[in-house]
């Protein structure tokens, strides 16, 4: 049977088009570009979402560096730690917390090469003060912050003013005023001076009016002397009392060496500084002898004249900081030769112009017995006393303790880190307050430092070369895309091969059929 002209050609437009149709999904699918573009930011001026720089930086460069005035802990070690997971025995192996901390006039600088947002490469704060309770942290306002990129020339700087928080009881700041500078070059990178530095200068400070945990605890602490849990007779239950009875103020105040919750920021004070403090952090890129390329550096630095304990009272105690303590981690790229630097505080500790002792290197750590005076002991004092020697009859609550921050430090790889305190000071009940933390412990001038390099440190002299090897984009026209596999030819091939297709059916359909 012979099939008409016409019918054939319809018959073959009809199958080309179905061989198009059935070929369409696998054309479009192919192309699909392999990944999806990162995207751009939307608002002027944003710096990108990814810290993946167009053209490489030298680095990894990582460094942090930390310094705190003050440390303020209340019962330190008080409160289990607790975690997020259903899981006692868990949490029976987290640090124990303090029921009431805070940290005074922070400054923080840091450097990473290697973070996800490009904005913090580098970060400089500085914050009046931040505090946690059982452990948990509230984020508070007030802080003064600069993170680049961008790249920033001027450092920031102004006054800061601290929230009020449940600490205003304990804790009196004076003048606050912070300075920040972070800088992150597009393409030298780290390669500046500084990379960040952070300053937080404290006019004054007077921490720890009071002692809640002593609160209403006078009556507990004649019953125990009674039943013979001290070195006194229990038949002077009575004298206790009366000693008690004839201090300047409640046992929460020990005795009136405390102003209490309304007392005068000028006196009654655990620690006061009238005079002004800093506390700097800086990381910085540094050259070092032997090596051509830069080590990384973090710095702390705390500057203090001196410290009063118990301020305006008959038992104030004055602390002058002779030599003041910069803690340095150093590293080079070479785990020989990087290093943690520390220069030990000296401390001289008098009353009444008279040297008691020195706290140092050879010395640190040093405790002064406090004493509440009995009637009988014939002593004309209304307040507890602060480093008697063995007087009679005085019933003894407590030590004073102080001693320098002890320095740790830590080296893995071409990474370093190291912390270290000024000084600690703690008030360390006896067994007849019933307590098995101390009351309160004040860590002054804390500092922290930590630094990593890459391997033979950072190469700062091929920061600005072009690294790109596409080609510009011709003058008056928009770039070609990247060529990165087959899918952007996909669809000139499959149209080109559909009418190829078409145009055969057509003259085949054309064309006459022979005859058998």
């Amino acid at each position: 049977m012979r099939i008409p002209s016409v019918h054939r050609i319809a018959i073959c437009s009809v199958v080309s088009l179905a061989v198009a149709c059935l070929s369409l999904p696998a054309a479009t699918a192919q192309s699909t570009p392999p990944s999806t573009p990162t995207p751009t930011p939307e608002l002027p001026g944003q710096p990108p979402g990814r810290s993946e720089p167009e053209k490489p930086v030298p680095g990894p460069v990582v460094a942090e560096a930390g310094t705190g005035i003050g440390l303020l802990r209340v019962l330190p070690n008080a409160v289990p730690g607790e975690s997020i997971l259903d899981a006692p025995e868990f949490d029976e192996k987290l640090p124990r917390q303090a029921l009431l901390e805070t940290g005074m006039g922070l400054a923080t600088a840091k450097a990473n090469s290697k973070v996800y947002l490009a904005q913090e490469h580098a970060v400089a704060e500085s914050a009046p003060f931040g505090f946690a309770v059982g452990g948990d942290a509230p984020a508070l306002p007030g802080s003064l912050a600069q993170t680049a990129v961008p790249d920033h020339a001027e450092p920031r700087s102004r006054g800061l003013e601290p929230p009020s928080s449940p600490l205003d009881a304990l804790l009196d700041l004076g003048l606050l005023e912070g300075n920040v500078h972070a800088r992150w070059d597009e393409e030298l990178g780290p390669c500046v001076e500084p990379i960040a530095d952070a300053e937080t200068s404290l006019a004054s400070i007077s921490a720890l009016n009071v002692l809640p945990s002593l609160k209403n605890r006078e009556d507990e602490l004649a019953e125990k002397v009674s039943s013979g849990a001290s070195e006194l007779a229990a038949d002077r239950t009575d004298s206790v009392r009366d000693g008690l009875n004839q201090l300047a103020g409640p046992l929460e105040q020990l005795g009136g060496l405390l102003g209490g919750v309304n007392g005068s920021d000028a006196s009654g004070s655990v620690l006061r500084i009238p005079d002004l403090m800093h506390a700097r952090s800086n990381v910085r890129l540094t050259d070092v002898a032997g090596q051509s390329n830069k080590a990384v550096r973090a710095t702390s630095r705390f500057d203090v004249a001196s410290i009063r304990l118990f301020s305006g009272t008959s038992q104030e105690l004055r602390i002058d900081v002779v030599s003041q303590p910069t803690l340095t981690a150093t590293a080079t790229g070479d785990p020989k030769t990087s290093t943690v630097d520390y220069s030990a505080p000296v401390l001289r500790i008098s009353r009444g112009g008279e040297e008691l002792f020195t706290l140092d290197a050879a010395n640190p750590e040093f405790e002064l017995p406090i004493g509440i005076p009995l009637p009988t002991s014939g002593l004309d004092s209304d307040v507890p006393l602060v480093g008697h020697s063995d007087e009679p009859n005085v019933l003894d609550i407590g030590v004073l303790r102080l001693s320098l921050g002890e320095l740790t430090k830590h080296k893995e790889g071409t990474a370093v880190r190291a912390g270290a305190r000024l000084l600690d000071l703690k008030i360390l009940p006896n067994d007849l307050l019933g307590f098995s933390s101390a009351l309160a412990q004040v860590s002054f001038g804390e500092q922290f430092a930590r630094a990593n390099a890459p391997e033979g440190g950072v190469d700062c002299s091929t920061s600005t070369q072009p690294t790109t090897s596409n080609p510009p984009a011709a003058e008056g026209g928009s770039p070609p895309l990247a060529k990165t596999s087959g899918a952007y030819h996909a669809v000139p091939l499959f149209w080109t091969g559909t009418a190829l297709l078409l145009l055969g059916a057509v003259l085949v359909a054309a064309l006459p059929r022979r005859r058998g």
